[in-house]
């Protein structure tokens, strides 16, 4: 009775032992870099998303149902880049302009290619406010970051960090629906 795990024993031991010889340790990152590499894996979701949709369907907002004064898709790729950039000042100790504490994007910004670009360009702000983040401001709080909503939590650089990629991703979520209602498969799922 006791051989069938003595055997499974030896096989997970073996599989150890030889994996530790193949296996390079792992690079040691900075807290940047790693911030940096969620960010990019945001990144390469959003931006393709949203240019998959035809511009002829950014002013599209779901109707069936209770869709009552949801936001167009360009509306949602234009809050999430204004979040983004929210972000990106706070952590760099700038002031965000007025439609980025609204979430809203600049109200000049309305064709496709204007959106993608503020959208791109909110990406661009967030790696560099990611790149001025080491071990002694990470969680250094931040007067007047929180927004109010989540008061405390909000007003450190690794927070708001997460809270974009946290946010970017919600969005992401209606978007892929707001891409399927239109028939369009999202890029990540061909």
């Amino acid at each position: 009775m006791k051989k069938p795990y003595l055997g499974f024993l030896v096989l997970v031991l073996c599989t150890g032992i030889t994996q530790a010889q193949t296996d390079k340790p792992a690079p040691h990152r900075t807290t940047s870099q790693v911030l940096d590499i969620w960010v990019t894996n945001t990144e390469n979701h959003l931006v393709p998303l949203a240019d998959a949709l035809p511009e002829d369907k950014y002013s599209f907002a779901p109707t069936n149902g209770e869709f009552k004064g949801v936001r167009t898709f360009g509306e949602q790729v234009k809050h999430l880049a204004s979040f983004n950039y929210l972000a990106a000042n706070f952590i760099l100790g700038k002031t965000p302009t007025q439609d980025q504490k609204e979430e809203t994007g600049p109200e000049s910004v309305k064709t496709k290619a204007e959106i993608m670009e503020y959208l791109k360009n909110s990406f661009a702000s967030l790696h560099q406010a990611v790149a001025s983040i080491d071990n002694e401001n990470l969680t250094k709080a931040l007067p007047g970051a929180s927004k109010g909503r989540i008061e405390l939590a909000l007003e450190t650089r690794l927070a708001l960090v997460v809270d974009a990629i946290s946010h970017s991703f919600d969005h992401y979520g209606q978007m892929v629906e707001y891409l399927r209602v239109n028939g369009i498969v999202p890029p990540a799922s061909r």
